[in-house]
């Protein structure tokens, strides 16, 4: 069974004293996690409810909780891209966070995809709503999420088997909080960019996820060579690690020296950066869906399994995929780009609908 909250109307400001206050642990897992959950956290406690916040100290969540100036509870750790050091590091953080949760009647237990929190909280007999827009993520055997909440554009589907409901929100998950962002021109003057530069944003692929595919870089390899041979282009190139980092120094030594591309030394906010951004080319989905959701001209190296949200952004010309090395020359047009603030704010309802599928799931478990 579905359920949609696309015409989930806002929470007026005098009927918030009348919803009942929850206790609900979110759970940040991973680096795009931090701006998503961000809003949903103010709204949360602007809503009245209690909420309780973990985070993996994995990739840049650290920093990136530092500069969205989030507090939380740092648990657990990356344990590389070896699959059973994965599944074992998972059932290890989930049994580090049982004792923070524990005795603190915890009313929903909500996630973008933390599998260590599900087990957490199956254990515990917390609820889980498990968020995703990525069909294809791995399973967990017997244990299933009782909630999970995807974009209107994923259908009903094998994958998708909570124990109670699918629920679904209108737009991309980038949408709850890219109507946020300030717009800094400093981000182009601060790598040290012309006015006359093409800015292309580049982030390459995961490749300690379970779906990575080699593939992916292949193409990173050929898209990089392609951008040096164009006298115009200025790359920001954003690793995902410090152990990739070291990889692409040295890799492209002689570029980085000359300033042709440049790797930030410090977490950058990444919509501004986008924004300023001619366009991106990206091997992971959230960097590409926030460049959709911006309107940049963005081209995906992408070679997993294609999710439906792609699929859609690809069909609405929103999207590109670079699917062969000769994709590259044939399909990425280099230019600048008129920059239309107007687009931020478009009417955008994914996070209200998301904070009401988190009331009513709270609500219904009470009555």
């Amino acid at each position: 069974m579905s359920l949609s909250y696309a015409m989930s109307p806002p929470v007026p400001e005098t009927s918030r004293s009348r919803i009942n206050p929850r206790r609900i642990w979110i759970d940040i897992d991973n680096s795009p996690h931090v701006p998503f959950f961000d809003p949903i956290i103010e709204t949360l406690r602007k809503n009245g409810h209690e909420v309780i916040v973990t985070a993996r100290d994995a990739y840049q969540v650290r920093e990136l909780m530092e500069l969205h100036k989030l507090s939380c509870t740092f648990i657990g750790k990356h344990y590389g891209k070896n699959r059973v050091a994965k599944i074992i590091g998972t059932v290890l953080r989930a049994g580090q966070l049982a004792p923070s949760i524990f005795r603190k009647k915890i009313d929903l237990a909500v996630s973008h995809g933390s599998r260590a929190q599900v087990m957490c909280a199956y254990a515990l007999g917390i609820p889980t709503l498990f968020i995703l827009d990525y069909e294809f993520i791995a399973k967990m055997g017997f244990i299933r999420p009782d909630y999970i909440f995807v974009p209107q554009m994923i259908p009903d589907s094998k994958e998708l088997s909570p124990k109670r409901k699918v629920l679904r929100y209108p737009g991309l998950k980038e949408d709850v909080y890219v109507p946020r962002l300030h717009v800094d021109p400093s981000v182009k003057k601060l790598l040290g960019f012309n006015e006359s530069d093409i800015v292309v944003t580049v982030r390459p692929p995961a490749t300690e996820a379970h779906y990575h595919n080699p593939e992916s870089d292949l193409l990173l390899d050929a898209a990089l060579n392609f951008l040096m041979q164009s006298p115009d282009a200025r790359v920001v190139l954003l690793p995902r690690n410090e152990s990739q980092a070291k990889i692409l120094r040295q890799t492209w030594a002689k570029w980085i020296a000359s300033r042709k591309i440049v790797i930030p030394e410090h977490v950058l906010d990444g919509l501004n950066l986008i924004w300023f951004s001619d366009l991106v080319i990206s091997g992971g989905g959230t960097m590409n869906r926030e460049a959709a959701a911006l309107g940049v001209p963005v081209y995906s190296i992408f070679r997993g399994k294609i999710g439906a949200v792609d699929r859609q952004l690809q069909m609405d010309g929103r999207l590109t995929l670079i699917e062969s090395v000769e994709d590259i020359a044939r399909k990425i047009v280099l230019k600048q780009r008129l920059k239309n603030k107007q687009q931020l704010f478009d009417q955008r309802p994914a996070l209200q609908a998301i904070i009401g599928g988190v009331e009513e799931i709270t609500a219904a478990r009470a009555s």
